[in-house]
C-alpha cells in the first residue's frame, strides 16, 4: 500500500507479478483500451486494471517515493525512532499508563500502543483530539488476536504513530496531554 511506509496517499499502491503468472481479476470493466471488445483485456498489466486509474493519487505516490529516495530511508527511520523513544521516555512515568509490546527492542516500528488504566481507548482518543488537537488511532487496529492476547478486546488500545514530520514540540505536547488525562482519570476515581 502506498499510504503506509511509502508515505503516499491512501488508495495507492502496487503489485509485482512475475512474467508468466496469471492472476484473475477481482473487478473488470472500463479498461480504456479495446473499449468495444466484449472481453476484458487479458494482457498484463491491463488485465488487472478496472476503471480509471487514480492519477492524482499515483502522482502523490510518485512524489512520496521521490522524497524517500532523496532523503533516505535510514534518515527517515532515525528521526521517527528518535520521536518514538522520546515519547516512550516521557510516558513511562505517567501513572496507569500500560504499554503493549517490546518497548526496548533495538529495531521497531515508530508506533506506541497504550492504555490509561481502564479508560476506554476511544474516549482517550476523543479527548486527545477534541481538547489537544492530537490525532491517534483507537480501537482494535485490525488485530483481534493481539487484543485477545493483551486482554484489551473490550477496551481497545490507543496507538501513537510517529512521523518524519513530527516535531519535538509535538512529542512533548502528546506526553503532557497524557499526563493531564491520567490526572483527570485519577480525580474521577477519587
Amino acid at each position: 500500500t502506498g499510504h503506509k511506509s511509502l508515505l503516499g496517499p491512501q488508495g495507492t499502491g502496487g503489485i509485482y507479478v512475475r512474467e508468466g503468472l496469471s492472476i484473475p481479476s477481482l473487478l473488470v470493466g472500463g479498461s480504456g483500451v479495446h473499449s468495444f471488445d466484449k472481453q476484458h483485456p487479458a494482457d498484463m498489466p491491463t488485465a488487472l486494471e478496472a476503471g480509471t486509474a487514480n492519477g492524482h493519487g499515483l502522482a502523490g505516490l510518485e512524489a512520496a517515493v521521490d522524497f524517500l529516495l532523496e532523503t533516505g530511508v535510514e534518515a527517515i527511520h532515525a528521526r521517527e525512532d528518535a520521536w518514538m523513544r522520546r515519547f516512550l521516555s516521557g510516558v513511562r512515568s505517567i501513572p496507569h499508563v500500560k504499554l503493549y509490546g517490546d518497548m526496548d527492542a533495538a529495531l521497531r516500528a515508530p508506533i506506541v500502543t497504550l492504555n490509561l488504566g481502564t479508560a476506554d481507548a476511544a474516549t482517550v482518543s476523543d479527548v486527545l483530539w477534541e481538547e489537544y488537537g492530537i490525532c491517534v488511532r483507537a480501537g482494535a487496529h485490525c488485530a483481534p488476536l493481539m487484543h485477545k492476547h493483551f486482554g484489551t478486546a473490550e477496551q481497545g488500545a490507543v496507538r501513537f504513530s510517529f512521523s518524519y514530520w513530527n516535531t519535538e514540540a509535538d512529542i512533548d505536547a502528546a506526553i503532557q496531554a497524557l499526563r493531564d488525562i491520567a490526572e483527570e482519570c485519577e480525580d474521577a476515581d477519587a
